[in-house]
């Protein structure tokens, strides 16, 4: 949808049950779709445009790209076996401790996230690995995810860490530093305790023999995952040596534990969500340098995922999304340490399927937690549940977005960033509270469902304390040579290597203007490159210490200015933002709406909502008073001719000429009732 313009084989299929996080923690361990949610899916299929013909993406320009034909052998059955070799990628972005935010949405919505974090007592977070290790604890228990008696207890405290680290390497924050640092101090003293060859969790290693039987237990391996890769972040990012030695106890008993296990046994396991396993231990190995835990990750590659992807196929339907993206990061960064291009196939494919054929215009993707259909039938797979989009799962693919860009340096890919960024992030985190959102619902009067203070502790609860406390990590990226503007957002970097700072000064989205100021430079010459959005128009202009310059720039590139910059020259972009529209494949009269990069949605009111719908996990519309929202009638087919802004109100859009006439703003505002994608005609 973002990126590449693409048709894939679509078929009516639709898998019969839905089983998921939310359905396990309720204790329904196999829970059925509603029959009548798939009769209705299949009911829409079966009226569907016919399949046009299956058409493959075009290969990949990367080096060590490479396609598998029919009756080759499969990728992955050749013996995997990791050997250093480094793929060097064409751009880095700079640490998050040479970006700082300025006043603007970003700085706001991490200076809500820092409040929650801060309300949290490190006892109650405890509590649990403390019960586990027969640690004494009077701390009341949390509740949610984190209750004594749920099985993925301790994974919030793994996000937490993360979080906090995060944040520190962002601001300078000692106060949050300081609180991480008694975190990291007390899960060694848990660990310690326990004394199991360096098992560290808030449940007994009980639940490991339940998994090597094959038997339900709720992701163990994610839950351990969470905590290793928050302990490598405090030892990163939160310059903490003991999370380094707690973590590398772990990351010994997964290897002892892991190297017991036949292959096929391991594959047997992987089938059980595993989280990203693979990430953390090659991210140790980089650290570290010892092979031995890449080696370790490599048990973690789930073949029968990862086959069909490294041979371009599309069989995503049916997968429960955020068990997979994780899996995919870790690919990407095997490629990275060995260069095994079997593990930038699978990276390279995955992202394009899903950008392209399974994402809406929020750049969010998933019903239910899950693909439900084949690809580009968005319009079959909304109408299933109300249940759209994951937040776990933007996060994620955001994470896998920053590794392919630094790849290729393809600003489109900055296009589908900034999606997600602006509607589905920055959308998803109440300003007063800092609470966020599970699923972000794309049904005709949906509304927002947020965490609760202390009785929910969500997946997407954590990743999102992880999210809001990195949000300068990717407005900036470097080579040798260039410096990349990749979003505009109110900032300064400092490329230190260069002796060169940078300010940018915008209220953007708000407005169109974005100015870049050299506060600090070298004698020698280098290059601005700006990204000229995919969005804006070929009308953008560029002005260098107040003069326009006779350059444009093409909508979904980079404009460089190359010169031997001074202290104090000053570039100011202007980029027209316009209103367009967005049909899905499969049935063009659902649209949506954006203004530039923000996706608009409709205002109504928020009535009849009881705190128990307020709080839940996605909007259950059957237990609310319906909204009417009207279909649109386009009197044009630019629907800037009928959708007009509303004058002295930001943002804000009226309909015109329609029966019923409706308010628009921008999703990331919309915290009443709203409605995103609308019937045309």
């Amino acid at each position: 949808m973002f990126i590449l313009e693409s048709v894939y084989s679509i078929a009516t299929e639709v898998p019969m049950k839905i089983i998921g996080r939310r359905q396990f923690a309720k204790h329904l361990v196999q829970a059925s779709a509603s029959l009548a949610a798939a009769s209705a899916l299949r009911a829409h299929a079966q009226t569907s445009p016919p399949a046009p013909p299956h058409t493959s993406l075009p290969a990949s320009s990367e080096a060590g790209y490479r396609r598998f034909s029919i009756g080759e052998t499969a990728p992955f059955d050749a013996p995997i076996v990791f050997t250093r070799n480094p793929n060097t990628p064409k751009l880095q972005f700079f640490s998050l401790r040479d970006v700082t935010l300025q006043s603007g949405p970003l700085m706001q919505a991490r200076a809500s996230n820092r409040d929650y974090m801060l309300r949290l007592p490190n006892d109650r977070l405890l509590h649990t690995f403390r019960v586990n290790a027969g640690l004494p604890s009077t701390a009341k228990p949390l509740g949610g995810w984190e209750d004594p008696q749920c099985e993925l207890r301790g994974h919030f405290v793994g996000h937490y860490l993360s979080a906090c680290a995060l944040f520190y390497a962002s601001t300078g924050d000692t106060v949050i530093k300081a609180k991480a640092d008694g975190l990291v101090l007390a899960l060694a003293q848990c660990q310690s305790q326990l004394g199991q060859g360096g098992y560290l969790s808030a449940f007994p290693i009980a639940f490991f023999d339940r998994l090597d039987r094959l038997q339900k237990v709720w992701a163990p391996f994610y839950t351990v995952h969470k905590i290793m890769a928050g302990l490598l972040d405090m030892n990163t990012q939160g310059e903490n040596d003991q999370a380094l030695d707690v973590l590398l106890k772990m990351a010994d008993w997964v290897d002892t534990w892991t190297a017991a296990r036949t292959e096929a046994h391991m594959q047997e396991i992987l089938n059980t969500e595993y989280g990203g396993m693979n990430e953390v231990l090659y991210n140790l190995a980089a650290v570290t340098g010892d092979v031995r835990w890449a080696r370790t990750g490599d048990r973690f590659t789930k073949k029968v995922f990862f086959t069909p992807l490294a041979l371009r196929r599309d069989q995503l339907k049916g997968q429960h999304m955020n068990t997979h993206v994780p899996q995919v990061i870790g690919a990407a960064r095997r490629y990275d340490l060995s260069s095994d291009y079997r593990f930038n196939d699978v990276a390279q494919f995955f992202f394009e399927t899903v950008t392209e054929a399974r994402s809406y215009a929020t750049g969010g993707s998933s019903n239910n937690e899950h693909w439900l259909v084949d690809p580009n039938r968005l319009a079959a797979e909304m109408h299933v549940s109300s249940h759209h989009q994951e937040c776990c799962c933007s996060y994620n693919m955001m994470k896998l977005t920053r590794h392919i860009y630094s790849r290729s340096a393809d600003p489109r890919l900055m296009d589908y960033y900034e999606r997600n960024l602006l509607n589905h992030r920055l959308g998803a985190i109440e300003p007063e509270t800092g609470h966020t959102v599970y699923f972000l619902s794309l049904s005709p009067g949906a509304w927002k469902t947020t965490c609760t203070e202390e009785d929910t502790f969500w997946c997407c609860t954590g990743t999102a304390l992880e999210d809001f406390s990195k949000l300068n990590n990717t407005i900036y990226a470097h080579d040798s040579e260039s410096l990349y503007v990749n979003l505009y957002f109110a900032s300064t970097v400092e490329w230190k290597q260069q002796g060169l700072r940078l300010r940018q000064s915008t209220d953007f989205p708000q407005n169109d203007r974005i100015e870049l100021k050299v506060e600090k430079t070298s004698a020698k010459p280098w290059t601005l490159q700006l990204r000229i959005p995919a969005w804006t128009t070929a009308e953008n202009t560029v002005f260098l210490n107040g003069r326009r310059l006779e350059t444009r720039g093409t909508p979904g590139s980079y404009l460089a200015l190359s010169r031997i910059w001074k202290s104090g020259d000053t570039v100011e972009l202007v980029l027209p933002m316009r209103i367009t529209v967005e049909p899905l494949a499969d049935d063009p009269t659902q649209q949506a709406f954006l203004y530039g990069p923000l996706v608009l949605a409709g205002q109504f009111p928020m009535i009849g909502l009881a705190d128990d719908l307020d709080h839940s996990q996605g909007p259950d519309l059957s237990k609310a008073p319906s909204v009417e929202v009207p279909a649109l009638r386009a009197s044009d087919a630019n629907p800037a001719a009928w959708i007009k802004s509303v004058p002295g109100q930001p943002l804000t859009f009226r309909t015109t000429g329609q029966a019923a006439n409706v308010t628009l703003k921008p999703l990331n505002q919309s915290w009443q009732r709203f409605a995103v994608y609308w019937t045309v005609s």
